[in-house]
């Protein structure tokens, strides 16, 4: 994949630039700021980029903002954004930017090389990959209410790892079970939640997250 990378941090900006390559993808860029970011992404249209939520001047959300400003101009771009702490208004933000493609990690999660290429890969592939911490936080934050609280416990695991960007086989897989008991879960789901079935795992996906987000 060729990618462009934004931190602005050097070390970590080497680091992951390293990791990657090793990884057998090419880095076209790597850039320390939001505004450099932005336009090498425009230029290049990588595969991917991946881009720090902090960057300079105010260290806040130049990279969130400089994420949001690509998606404007290049609605399907696919972008990686990486996160020191879990900050729903940051993955909500990058949601809202629709088209799918998009994925909000933890930097710890950095250092499960295998787990963290395979989430660039899937962003670059379509997918919306998030953070488990920052899925757990969402489901947590639920009304009691909520039609969420209709599904039994085996349904909410696997709506969890719908929402952490797992197909239907990688899901099978967790959860010990075959592919078909879990597209059986998934249509109860739907169901419950009176979200309608798509043959896209990309809009399933998003539609659950809007929804969980609401």
């Amino acid at each position: 994949m060729r990618i462009v990378l934004a931190d602005d941090s050097l070390l970590l900006r080497e680091g992951l630039e390293r990791l990657l390559i090793e990884s057998g993808h090419q880095v076209v860029a790597a850039v320390g700021d939001g505004p450099s970011f932005v336009r090498a992404v425009l230029v290049e249209r990588p595969d991917v980029s991946i881009v720090d939520v902090r960057m300079p001047p105010s260290h806040s959300d130049e990279g969130m903002r400089a994420a949001v400003e690509v998606r404007e101009s290049w609605p399907t771009a696919p972008i990686l954004v990486l996160s020191q702490y879990v900050e729903l208004s940051y993955a909500d933000e990058l949601l809202a930017t629709g088209g799918g493609a998009v994925g909000y990690l933890l930097k710890d999660r950095v250092s499960d090389i295998d787990d963290f290429v395979d989430s660039v890969a899937r962003v670059a592939g379509g997918g919306t990959v998030l953070d488990p911490q920052v899925v757990a936080q969402v489901m947590g934050a639920r009304r009691r209410n909520d039609p969420v609280e209709s599904l039994t416990p085996r349904e909410k695991e696997v709506l969890t790892l719908m929402a952490e960007g797992r197909s239907n086989a990688a899901i099978a897989e967790a959860m010990v079970v075959t592919e078909g008991a879990i597209a059986k879960h998934i249509q109860r789901i739907f169901g419950k939640l009176g979200l309608e079935p798509d043959d896209s795992d990309n809009r399933r996906v998003l539609a659950v997250l809007a929804y969980l987000r609401n």
